[in-house]
């Protein structure tokens, strides 16, 4: 599941390196054989580690390393240079370690060393009787790991009705429907891995949290009582009020099913329209060309993403698409959708085979609505992600939170976002008191073009592009009276790691003069 990351560069760590050769804190790239590898020095102890991340394997050299961290270059998952644990995703396992002996002066390398990636790093401060945990997706399976990786030892259920999940969402849109991913690559964890560490998955719907008697009733009547209940409910598509949006040849996309379903249609369909310029939407019409398919976007607005990342470069995208042959029909809404072509607005046909709706997503609270907790634009949490029942909490596309540098709430559809929250929820289950402060990051692909997207803006009044996008990368800074909430990159992956440590550090910055 990697992109293209360069062959290992550097001495071979297996012939050995000097000693005095190594900065203290400051890891040192090499490779044995053809594994990147790179050493830590702390005083005499020498540490070695795989220099891939575990998420996609990025080269960590291309990274940045701040005192103790190390972060991935493409997608921001962060490691501990102390022992090679995951400090924020969407990484999972943690950096295989390697045998290290030092003699004489020079450091060499001998083998990758076994190691469980659920090994128990923590110690509870607190231990709910029980866990359960509601939603398999980002924010539910990112919560019950860190509760077995933080030593919690009581029961842990993850209920949630798609018998796929956990998987990786964000690549059903990308390279699995493009074709170049196999189905093999999709799931995150195996129902075995589940098992080894006893974490009881349930393929099931929940009815019904019964915050009285603390008790979550299933389909069919079982119930699971909780000491801490997580709802990682997330978000379900929106779809569009117009005569067709029922027919079979029409699609949303936001689970393994429904990419299956459109994987299916391919197989007969030439000609597709995708209704909204969303993210998702976007990453669907490249992933349709490259399975040869002709693809008309129509959306509302004048240029895909504008709201989001200006005009600049939502230009620069929509570009990249219609070198690839994608047509527009922007400024534009739909009518209906009939059997074979989409009515819009202007009274023209549009041809379709197939039409995948990608229009946005709504939070997913029937279940925290009937349970009494309070919501607005989602479910209503305090810094530590716990809602309004203080042994309920909430992570991912269903929480709205008080976002850390932007002082108001937000609820933010992000995959990275919500592995994070479920982290930290996870964290404060047992105890930790931990608030959520973590910058948020996301990011897309289009025909091998990377846009990388850091912090959160809504309300800019400014997009400072430097660079040009086209011509080796560029970046866009979005300010709000003056001061940058966010940063879209293409190409310049240092420099959205090092914004990301500022952003971190003026959020402490504020915390202290606070």
């Amino acid at each position: 599941m990697s992109e293209d990351a360069a062959p290992p560069t550097g001495p071979d760590l297996r012939a050995g390196v000097p000693l005095e050769d190594l900065k203290e804190g400051e890891p040192f790239f090499g490779h044995v054989e053809d594994s990147p590898v790179f050493l830590v020095r702390k005083g005499k102890d020498v540490r070695a580690f795989d220099a891939a991340c575990t998420h996609y394997g990025a080269p960590l050299e291309d990274g940045l390393s701040t005192e103790d961290t190390i972060r991935c270059p493409w997608h921001h998952a962060c490691f501990s240079l102390e022992d090679g644990s995951v400090l924020g995703a969407p990484a999972f396992n943690p950096l295989t370690a390697w045998d290290v002996q030092v003699e004489e002066g020079t450091v060499r390398v001998g083998e990758p060393l076994e190691a469980d990636p659920l090994e128990s790093r923590g110690s509870p401060k607190n231990e709910p009787e029980s866990v359960v945990i509601v939603g398999a997706g980002a924010a539910g399976s990112s919560a019950a790991e860190t509760l077995r990786r933080e030593g919690y030892r009581g029961p842990v259920s993850l209920v949630d009705p798609d018998p796929d999940a956990p998987y990786d969402r964000p690549n059903l849109s990308k390279d699995y429907l493009a074709g170049e991913a196999p189905e093999e690559w999709i799931p995150l964890r195996s129902r075995e891995f589940f098992q080894e560490h006893d974490i009881q998955r349930i393929a099931s719907r929940v009815e019904e949290i019964r915050t009285d008697t603390q008790v979550v009733i299933l389909e069919g009547g079982r119930t699971l009582p909780y000491g801490a209940l997580l709802l990682a409910t997330g978000a379900v598509p929106r779809t569009l009020p117009v005569p067709g949006m029922d027919a079979p040849h029409v699609h949303t996309l936001r689970s393994l099913g429904d990419c299956r379903a459109i994987l299916d249609g391919l197989e007969e369909a030439r000609r597709a329209v995708v209704i909204g310029a969303s993210f998702i939407g976007m990453e669907v019409a490249a992933s349709l060309r490259n399975q040869e398919v002709d693809v008309t976007v129509v959306a509302p607005e004048d240029v895909p993403f504008e709201a989001v990342l200006g005009s600049d470069l939502g230009t620069f995208i929509q570009s990249l698409h219609e070198e690839e042959g994608v047509d527009f029909r922007l400024g534009t809404t739909v009518n209906e959708i009939r059997e074979k072509a989409v009515l819009l607005d202007d009274d023209s046909e549009v041809p379709a085979d197939l039409v995948v709706v990608g229009v946005g997503v709504k939070p997913l609270v029937p279940l925290a609505e009937e349970a009494g907790l309070e919501l607005d634009d989602g479910v209503v949490v305090d810094g530590e992600l716990r809602t309004s029942d203080p042994r309920i909490w909430a992570a991912g596309d269903v929480a709205h939170f008080p976002e850390a540098r932007l002082g108001r709430r937000v609820r933010i559809e992000h995959w990275v976002v919500a592995q994070r929250q479920g982290r930290t929820a996870a964290r404060n289950m047992l105890g930790h008191q931990e608030p959520f402060t973590d910058v948020p990051f996301f990011w897309t692909k289009h025909y091998g073009t990377p846009v990388a997207y850091l912090g959160h803006s809504t309300d800019w009044d400014e997009a400072r592009t430097e660079g040009t996008c086209a011509e080796g990368g560029c970046a866009v800074s979005f300010l709000k009276d003056g001061r940058r909430q966010a940063l879209a990159t293409v190409f310049r992956d240092r420099e959205s790691l090092t914004a990301e440590v500022e952003m971190e550090r003026e959020k402490e910055g504020q915390e202290e003069r606070g």
